[in-house]
């Protein structure tokens, strides 16, 4: 019996020893985790927790807020009519940009996959639009280039073709940011490469043999084994474009453009929360954007199981 008290002691006290070193261990680990918990709590929750409230005030960033509990809401969707045109024109420029974006995004890649001499430097200059396509420069360079006297007329002036002012024109102006988006194809276009290179030659081999043609391997093999990453693509994208605001804002001096035509809705975010000072209107129309984006990317997912193909969904 000495012997099993004994036995059972030492084990105790080595189970004791274990917590403890565990314990210490833990402990560093939050210390480490410490300056990321506090920018987490501070600059992202904090904040986020703070607007959800104020979105149910009356908040014009010099008073007190004054709770006004669904009025933000009630007005924004029934009454103001700069609201329902800042959807509409956000919901064309998602729906139409990002697709197109994608396409000429894996049409480069498909190009560059080839193995062409100097790959290296080819993908930093395709990528480099994609890393200075939201500036304040590129957004001032567009304005110049699509303007009246810009450059796309002075192209059309050697056809004989009378230009016009592509960014003042409301039937116009949407385009001309499209084009921006479209050529910020960079980050897509490398990420589509890397699904190029590992799908496995052997594939395209046995096809082939088979008699298959180029098109035919392009539908039968690549497009459905690199949907996963089309998938991935279409998301980010597709939520950075809802959150576009820096070409819209340069392009139409904050306005919104001719006949708000360009009036994004992050743009007209921007004007009610620090141009009017009503930041409760904002921080309702803040949550608003958040569950527009969430709808969209939930219909993404659903819609996913019909065309998007796993390769470990085959075996």
């Amino acid at each position: 019996m000495d012997g099993s008290m004994s036995f059972s002691g030492r084990a105790g006290i080595g189970g004791r020893s274990r917590q403890g070193i565990h314990a210490k261990d833990n402990l560093t680990a939050y210390l480490f985790l410490t300056p990321w918990l506090v920018g987490l709590f501070v600059f992202t929750v904090g904040p986020i927790l703070v607007s959800a409230y104020l979105s149910f005030t009356n908040y014009d960033l010099l008073t007190s807020p004054e709770f006004n509990g669904l009025f933000n809401y009630t007005r924004l969707l029934t009454r103001d009519n700069r609201f329902a045109a800042a959807v509409s024109v956000t919901a064309r420029y998602v729906l139409i940009s990002v697709p197109l974006q994608l396409v000429f995004a894996l049409f480069v890649a498909g190009i560059l996959n080839r193995g062409l001499a100097g790959l290296s430097y080819y993908r930093a200059i395709y990528y480099l639009p994609s890393l200075l396509g939201g500036s304040v420069a590129i957004a001032i360079l567009w304005k110049q280039v699509f303007g009246l006297e810009g450059l796309f007329n002075q192209f059309l002036g050697f056809a004989g073709i009378q230009g016009i002012s592509w960014i003042g024109t409301p039937s116009t102006a949407l385009y001309t940011l499209m084009a921006l988006r479209v050529w910020q194809f960079g980050s897509p276009m490398l990420i589509f490469l890397a699904g190029l290179k590992q799908i496995p030659q052997e594939l395209y081999e046995a096809a082939e043999i088979d008699g298959a043609r180029s098109i035919s391997k392009f539908f039968r093999i690549t497009l459905p084994l690199l949907t996963p990453i089309v998938f991935f693509n279409l998301i980010m994208q597709m939520i950075s474009a809802f959150q576009a605001f820096t070409p819209a804002f340069i392009i139409s001096g904050g306005g919104g453009g001719p006949a708000d035509s360009v009036l994004f809705y992050t743009l007209y975010l921007y004007q009610q929360g620090f141009s009017n000072f009503r930041m409760g209107y904002a921080s309702a129309m803040a949550w608003i954007l958040l569950v527009i984006i969430g709808v969209f990317t939930a219909v993404a997912f659903l819609s996913s199981r019909y065309w998007v193909y796993y390769e470990d969904e085959a075996r």
